[in-house]
């Protein structure tokens, strides 16, 4: 009975964040190809809702994922904060390794330091985390065919 609760929750809220998307879409749409400050705005609009869904998503698997593990297995608390403390260590690592220098050959408006700090951060996050998947891939693919040898 909880389960068939929690998945119609699920549901509707997933229909009311789609709905949301596709009208603040429709909304935004026809604002673009002008190059003025109504594209501006529509783009303002656009990445808010973004950052709004993204903050949205990451609560969502924290507190629904927090709730599961402690009800499940109260120990697997424990591994959850090791990888949420793993994951703030590979991002400040990535934010002291980002250069924040200017980008070459721009012509538009000079970005904040913080701007080109954080543009940086999210590249070697990228690059880093990319580099890890594809390693991931590789040495599981390796740990199988050995498994499978053996």
């Amino acid at each position: 009975m909880e389960k068939q609760l929690y998945a119609n929750i699920f549901k509707w809220v997933s229909w009311a964040l789609l709905i949301v998307s596709v009208v603040l879409l429709l909304v935004a749409f026809p604002k673009f190809g002008g190059g003025d400050a109504k594209e501006e705005g529509a783009v303002t609009m656009l990445l808010n809702w973004a950052y709004v869904m993204l903050g949205l998503a990451l609560v969502s698997v924290l507190c629904v994922g927090l709730y599961v593990s402690a009800v499940t297995n109260p120990k697997s608390l424990i591994t959850i904060g090791i990888v949420i403390v793993g994951a703030v260590v590979v991002v400040l690592v990535a934010y002291l390794l980002a250069s924040g220098s200017q980008p070459l050959a721009y012509n538009g408006p000079e970005p904040s330091a913080g701007e080109l700090k954080l543009t940086d951060t999210v590249l070697n996050l990228t690059y880093g985390l990319g580099i890890a998947a594809i390693l991931a891939i590789i040495v599981g693919e390796i740990m199988g065919f050995i498994r499978k040898k053996a």
